[in-house]
């Protein structure tokens, strides 16, 4: 049932106009407009009905009020004994919904409140097509940063953003419906973590923000950290499969709220910083904008526990077996440090490249099936200290760590070996090139 706010500071008009609505709609009355401020704000009213003419403040006064505050979050509709035209032109120049003029009957007031409501309704819809992203039903960044403009003026809590890591691999080798499946599940996962009162948005590919009221302490911020990598691992592998190696998590970047300032643009500006400091130091985890002298003084107290956060950080979240997988930029990173490592202490490595190609008359691309699951046997027959890159669809990168024996001797001949008896190998061969670093 909607719910009216009436406002006058004629206490017989109120009783009257209450009693007009109360079969199709909640009431509240309110004898003047700060009261009606503060209605606001505890009842959240569908429909702000109010005296045009009141002392202290009028109607247009009381209107502007709650647009400075809500936006147009309040439809407003007047009702006034007043003739002057230019009062209405005024108001309805200024936003006002409908007039209605004192004294009107029950069937009239009933019916301009229904009109209002229709057009209510259908403005609602084209704002929501307009402010929600379309694949995760969240706020998109627009409308969040419209909701927050308002929220951070007056309210306290953590912004914080919230980047998924890894998830370009996810499109790369799963492909993209697989990432969209993945986005999807991972903004069910973050609503999981907020209540009504907090805001959730996405601000665009793998990056979402959230404003959490109230939440001014470290704690709460760390196990939401924890609980989002935590849920996104087992999504992940219930949607990729069990043996979904990526390195997939979330860093989350905080400030606090008014702490650091009440504008959204500055606050957005150090969540991000914070943002950039996790994944500059491992990723997975999370990082609060430092506010003042005492909070660099806590970090200097906690020095003791820095290598051990470091070791958590850095570390392996899940000790599998077989190949670790990288992406690009991380195989990159890797190579040139084996290739200073073998110039300054002879430790020596193999770059191989092995590609899995068809033997049909056609020497057509194998399914796309085959290469998954060639691919998968590939990750389990290698070691866990070597590293494995995908490369098209076909191609596979493997960094092998120093073995002492080339590699035609037994991994190589491992790998083959699990391949001819593997029933997904029908008119394949598999093929390799190597180089020493």
């Amino acid at each position: 049932m909607r719910k009216i706010l009436i406002v006058d500071d004629a206490r017989f008009m109120l009783r009257v106009t209450s009693e007009m609505l109360s079969d199709q709609y909640i009431t509240i009355c309110a004898s003047s407009g700060e009261e009606a401020i503060e209605l606001c704000e505890k009842e959240h009213p569908d429909l702000v009905l109010t005296d045009l003419i009141m002392p202290r403040m009028t109607g247009l006064e009381l209107m502007k009020a709650l647009q400075d505050t809500y936006d147009d979050q309040f439809p407003v509709m007047f009702m006034t004994a007043d003739e002057d035209k230019e009062n209405e032109s005024k108001g309805l120049e200024y936003g006002a919904m409908d007039y209605i003029r004192k004294p009107f009957t029950k069937e009239i007031l009933l019916h301009r409140v229904a009109n209002i409501f229709r057009q209510v309704d259908r403005i609602r819809g084209l704002r929501k097509v307009a402010e929600i992203d379309p694949l995760t039903g969240l706020l998109n960044r627009a409308s969040f940063q419209k909701a927050l403009g308002r929220v951070c003026k007056k309210a306290s809590g953590s912004l914080m953003m919230v980047d998924l890591d890894s998830f370009k691999l996810v499109n790369d080798i799963y492909g993209h419906d697989m990432g969209d499946k993945l986005l999807i599940r991972f903004s069910e996962i973050l609503k999981s973590v907020i209540r009504a009162t907090d805001i959730l948005g996405r601000l665009g590919g793998d990056e979402f923000i959230i404003f959490c009221r109230d939440v001014r302490d470290e704690e709460p911020i760390a196990q939401k950290t924890r609980y989002i990598n935590e849920e996104l691992l087992i999504s992940a592998k219930k949607l990729m499969g069990e043996d979904m190696n990526i390195p997939l998590g979330a860093s989350l970047g905080a400030v606090l709220v008014p702490d650091e300032g009440k504008d959204f643009q500055e606050l957005f500006k150090k969540a991000d910083k914070s943002l950039y400091v996790v994944k500059q130091n491992g990723k997975h985890s999370y990082s609060i904008y430092p506010s003042n002298s005492v909070g660099a003084e806590k970090e200097e107290k906690s020095a003791d526990n820095i290598l051990e956060r470091l070791k958590m950080m850095l570390s392996e979240r899940e000790r599998q077996g077989g190949a670790y997988e990288l992406g690009l930029d991380a195989m990159q990173i890797i190579y040139r440090f084996l290739v200073r490592l073998d110039e300054n202490y002879h430790q020596p490595a193999e770059l191989v490249l092995i590609m899995l190609k068809g033997t049909d008359p056609d020497h057509s691309m194998p399914q796309d099936e085959v290469l998954e699951e060639f691919y998968s046997l590939l990750k389990r027959s290698l070691r866990r200290s070597d590293i494995i890159m995908r490369q098209g669809r076909n191609r596979f990168v493997v960094l092998l760590s120093r073995i002492g024996l080339k590699m035609e001797a037994p991994i190589f001949n491992r790998i083959s070996k699990a391949w001819e008896e593997n029933l997904a190998n029908s008119f394949t061969k598999i093929e390799c090139e190597t180089a020493t670093l």
